[in-house]
C-alpha cells in the first residue's frame, strides 16, 4: 500500500538534538526518554521510508522565535527538500507575531525555494487560530492555494502553553472565514476528539491527523468516525521521530479501518490535499520526466531526418 506521512522529522542528528534542546520541548523529551531511535544520515532515512512503502513525507518547519526565542528551523527543512524533492514536501512554519515579514517569508519559500504549504502552532504562539494575526497568513496561503497545517494536542509539559488555544472549535472560526483554505488539525485535535470530528464534518476544507494519539483514551472515536462520516477526511501521520513511523505504519494496519477507508487515510486524502495525482508516485515522478525527454528527443530526431 502506498503511503503518505502527513507529519514527518527526519531523525538526522541534528533534528534530534534541535528538538532536546528547544526551549518548548526539553522538559517533555527528559519526561518521555526522548529520542529512542539512533541518528540516521538523510539518505538512510529516505531508503527506510522506500523500504515501507512510503512515497511522499511532508516536514514541517516551525517558528516560535516571539514566544521561545530561537531560530526557526525552515532552512532545515528547505534543505531536506532539496537534497530529496520526489521524497520529502515541505511546509514552512510560521510566526504570526512577525506581521507582514512572516507573510512574505511565506511567499518566498513557497514561490522560490519549492515548500508547498504553511504550518503554525498556536498554543506556541499563545493565541488563539482566529485571532486577527494570523488573517494576513490565511489570506495568503488561499492566494497562493496551499494548505496549512496547525498543530494541537495536549501541549504536555510545554511552559506557559494554555490547551484552549488549540479547541478545534476555534478553527471552526477560521474555517467559516477562509473556505478557500484547506486546513490540517495535527494531531487530532486531541483531548477534544468529538469536537475535532464535528469541525471535519462541517467543513469541506478541514482535514485531522491523528498522529501520536490513535491510542489515547477515546480515540476509537475517530475511526467510527473515519468508517461511517469523514472517511475522505483523515490522513496518516506517523509525527516521526517522536513517533517511530514504522511503529506507526503497524498501529494503522491495526485500527479497525475498513480496507476502502484505510486506502483513503494512507495516501488518497493527502495526495488531494496535496493537489497530487492519487496515481502519481515519488518514484513515477522521476519516470514520467525521463519519458518526456525521451518524446522530445524522438521528435527532434524525427525531424531532422525529415530535413535530410
Amino acid at each position: 500500500m502506498k503511503v503518505i506521512d502527513f507529519r514527518f522529522r527526519p531523525n538526522t542528528p541534528e533534528t534530534l538534538t534541535g528538538i532536546q534542546n528547544s526551549a518548548m520541548f526539553k522538559e517533555l523529551c527528559r519526561y518521555i526518554n526522548f529520542p529512542q531511535m539512533r541518528p540516521q544520515s538523510v539518505p538512510e532515512v529516505v531508503a527506510d521510508l522506500d523500504a515501507h512503502g512510503v512515497e511522499w513525507a511532508v516536514i514541517t518547519g516551525r517558528d516560535c522565535e516571539t514566544t521561545y526565542g530561537g531560530k526557526s528551523n525552515n532552512e532545515s527543512v528547505v534543505e531536506f527538500v532539496r537534497q530529496f524533492p520526489n521524497k520529502f514536501i515541505g511546509f514552512v512554519g510560521l510566526d504570526p507575531h512577525k506581521g507582514m515579514k512572516a507573510v512574505r517569508e511565506l511567499s518566498h519559500a513557497v514561490e522560490h525555494l519549492g515548500l508547498r504549504g504553511a504550518a503554525i502552532d498556536p498554543y506556541l504562539a499563545k493565541i488563539y487560530p482566529h485571532d486577527a494575526k494570523y488573517y494576513p497568513i490565511y489570506s495568503k496561503c488561499c492566494e497562493l492555494d496551499i494548505p496549512i497545517i496547525m498543530t494541537t494536542g495536549p501541549a504536555t509539559l510545554v511552559p506557559d502553553a494554555i490547551i484552549d488555544h488549540v479547541a478545534p472549535r476555534y478553527i471552526d472560526i477560521v474555517a467559516r472565514d477562509f473556505p478557500e483554505l484547506k486546513i490540517i488539525i495535527s494531531h487530532g485535535g486531541y483531548p477534544w476528539v468529538n469536537e475535532a470530528i464535528i469541525v471535519a464534518e462541517r467543513n469541506r476544507n478541514v482535514y485531522i491527523d491523528l498522529s501520536e494519539y490513535e491510542r489515547s483514551p477515546q480515540a476509537e472515536a475517530y475511526v467510527q468516525a473515519a468508517n461511517t462520516m469523514i472517511g475522505e477526511k483523515i490522513l496518516y501521520a506517523s509525527a516521526h521521530p517522536f513517533v517511530d513511523f514504522r511503529r506507526a505504519l503497524k498501529t494503522y494496519e491495526s485500527l479497525g479501518f475498513t480496507p476502502e477507508v484505510r486506502r483513503k487515510i494512507m495516501y488518497e486524502n493527502a495526495a488531494k490535499v496535496l493537489g497530487l495525482s492519487p496515481q502519481t508516485s515519488s518514484a513515477t515522478v522521476d519516470r514520467t520526466q525521463v519519458q518526456d525527454m525521451v518524446g522530445e528527443i524522438v521528435k527532434e530526431v524525427m525531424s531532422r531526418l525529415g530535413r535530410v
